[in-house]
């Protein structure tokens, strides 16, 4: 019974580590107790441009049981008056998972 136990248990880690491994092109670090970084979401942002605006649009959650918000590229490029999107940038905060939010950046003009 108990090798049952940790053999779903070490099945069910994995399964979690894997979880949005191809979702963003770099995957920064994640602290349990606190995490606060920024990275990019696109490939190639040597051949783009930075541009001279830039808008962002960010989504929060509550313990996990309240999540809100719209982080979409298209509500952050109206958030900045941007026409023409050369990068895309993302931001994580999470603090002991009760707080946490993500926002989408994006430059260009």
């Amino acid at each position: 019974m108990k090798k049952k136990l940790l053999g779903v248990v070490g099945a069910a880690a994995v399964a979690v580590s894997l979880t949005g491994c191809l979702s963003v092109p770099v995957m920064p670090p994640y602290g349990i107790v606190y995490t606060d970084y920024k990275a990019p979401l696109d490939f190639d942002q040597e051949k783009s441009p930075v541009g001279d605006r830039s808008g962002s649009a960010e989504t929060m959650s509550i313990v996990g049981l309240v999540a809100m918000g719209d982080a979409s590229i298209q509500t952050a490029a109206e958030d900045g008056n941007i026409k023409t999107i050369y990068g895309a940038d993302y931001e994580y905060f999470n603090v002991l998972g009760i707080y946490q939010t993500y926002k989408t950046v994006v430059h260009g003009e």
